[in-house]
Parts: C-alpha cells; sequence; structure tokens
C-alpha cells in the first residue's frame, strides 16, 4: 500500500465528506433555529436530485439543474414549513418530527408514481468529466468540483449568518426568539427562511451526488441515516459540528474501506458511540443553540 494510494482514498473520503456537510448543515440550520427534527430531510435531498434530473433532461444543462433545483425544492420546503409543520409549533417536538417522517413517506410515493421506482442515470457533466493530475496521483474532476461548491457555499453561508443583518436576527432566534419578538421582528418570516435555506442546501447536495450515484427514490433513506449521525456527532444545530463531523465521517468511511472494508458501514457509528461516550452534546453541540 503506497502515500498515493492513501492520499488518493483521502480526497475521496473528503468528496464523500462534502455530501454530507451539506446533508448535516441543512439538518442543523432548521433544528438549531426552529427546533425541528426533520425526518424528511433526506427526502427534499431526493427531491433535489429528482429535479435536477428533470431541469437537465429539458434544458440539457447541468448548470441550470444544479442552479434552479435547490431553488424549486426550497420553495416546496418553505410551503411545507408555513402550512403544515408551523402549526405544530409550541405542541412539543415530538409533532414535528412525527409530520416530517410521514411528509418524508408521502415524497417517495409522489416520486414513484411520476418517474417511477427504477433509478435513473444522471450524466456527469462534460466539462467535469475524466481526472485531474493532483501531482501524486490523478483524482477524478468532478469529485473536485464538489469540495469546490461545498467550500464556496460554506463561505457564502458564514458571510451570511455572520456578517448581514438577517444573519444576526437568526442567530439570536436561535437563542431566544421571545427577545427577537420584542425587538418587533417577525420571527415567523425568519423561520420560513431558514427551512427553506435548509431544504435548498439538502437539495443541492442530492443534484450534486446524482452523477456520482445517479438518481432513484429510496436514495434519501440511506442518507437520512447519515446526515443524523454527522448532526449528533457534531453537535444538534452546530453548523461548525456539521462541517467537522461530515468530513469526519466521510473520510474515515472511505479510509475503512482501504484498511477494513468489511467496517465500512459501521464506521460512523463507532465514531458517534465514541464521541457521545466522552461528550454526549456532540463535539461542538449546545442544547438549542447554533454555534
Amino acid at each position: 500500500m503506497t502515500f498515493d494510494l492513501i492520499a488518493l482514498q483521502l480526497f475521496t473520503g473528503l468528496a464523500l465528506g462534502a455530501i454530507y456537510v451539506l446533508l448535516a448543515v441543512g439538518l442543523s440550520l432548521i433544528f438549531g433555529m426552529l427546533t425541528v427534527v426533520n425526518f424528511a430531510h433526506g427526502a427534499f435531498y431526493m427531491l433535489g436530485a429528482y429535479a435536477g434530473f428533470y431541469v437537465a433532461e429539458k434544458t440539457g444543462s447541468f448548470w441550470l439543474a444544479m442552479l434552479l433545483a435547490p431553488i424549486i425544492v426550497a420553495g416546496i420546503g418553505m410551503m411545507c414549513e408555513r402550512w403544515l409543520i408551523r402549526p405544530l409549533y409550541g405542541r412539543g417536538i415530538d409533532y414535528p418530527l412525527l409530520l416530517t417522517f410521514g411528509l418524508a413517506y408521502m415524497m417517495v410515493e409522489a416520486v414513484r408514481m411520476i418517474f417511477g421506482r427504477a433509478g435513473l442515470p444522471f450524466d456527469t457533466p462534460e466539462l467535469l468529466q475524466g481526472a485531474t493530475n493532483l501531482g501524486f496521483a490523478d483524482f477524478p474532476t468532478y469529485r473536485l468540483f464538489v469540495i469546490g461548491v461545498v467550500v464556496a457555499l460554506l463561505a457564502v453561508l458564514w458571510f451570511f449568518i455572520e456578517k448581514t443583518s438577517l444573519g444576526l436576527i437568526v442567530r439570536a432566534g436561535a437563542r431566544d426568539p421571545v427577545i427577537v419578538r420584542v425587538l418587533g421582528v417577525d420571527i415567523s418570516k425568519v423561520w420560513l427562511i431558514v427551512f427553506g435555506v435548509g431544504t435548498g442546501i439538502a437539495a443541492l447536495a442530492g443534484v450534486l451526488a446524482a452523477p456520482l450515484q445517479g438518481v432513484s427514490p429510496d436514495m434519501g433513506t440511506s442518507v437520512l441515516i447519515v446526515a443524523f449521525v454527522v448532526t449528533v456527532v457534531g453537535g444538534m444545530g452546530s453548523l461548525t459540528g456539521a462541517v467537522v463531523a461530515g468530513l469526519l465521517v466521510g473520510v474515515a468511511e472511505s479510509m475503512s474501506v482501504l484498511f477494513f472494508p468489511e467496517a465500512a458501514k459501521v464506521s460512523m457509528f463507532v465514531i458517534m458511540a465514541i464521541v457521545l461516550l466522552f461528550r454526549p452534546q456532540g463535539l461542538f453541540g449546545r442544547a438549542g443553540l447554533m454555534t
């Protein structure tokens, strides 16, 4: 086993972790602001992949699909928050959880009715096909693109939360919604925007993952488990934790394939067990608080 092979597998883990980061960031953003455990998050990821597939099929443009699919799914997410989830606020965490659980099944069945049960291929855009030489090995160009997109999105999200007035309201609302209301801010509009952004990020993850694994109605089911593991490891509601834990789980899974193939699928659960044993709130978590 050479250093080049290990380095190549490390980059593969970073690309996989980048998808996990997007999923966990969207999930943590929603939980941190709304205290809603969104069990439909995987379904929004799946909807993003199908929306991207549909746009790409109709327009022939992957780039347009990557732009429009998150907007379409964010719109669906905002309607779900406004008309289905919001009436359940204040009734405890169980009610929104159960609602989103049922909502996920409804979305999956709707996609099956429209597109069929079989998976569909999603071609890698021609510009991103092939491999790029990294000096020590050739690495798929598209996976490098995924890493770059996620880094850029995280930079934009950081600027939005830390440097804008709306970001200040989001951070304040995550800490104490009552104070935000006292200051005259319509917190319900903030909830709407945050839920839309969270589901839109999940949709973007779906579009980016589609050329790697294709699209299928069940693609959100397994990834939902990963998203929750990453979110728990990083700390519920912690965006920093979502980034660190997503990369950690992605790299661990990739390296496990190289060294312990039979343990690859359980590596993330081992990480979660170790983290929760020594830090029950997660690596960066503080209950009900975005950090």
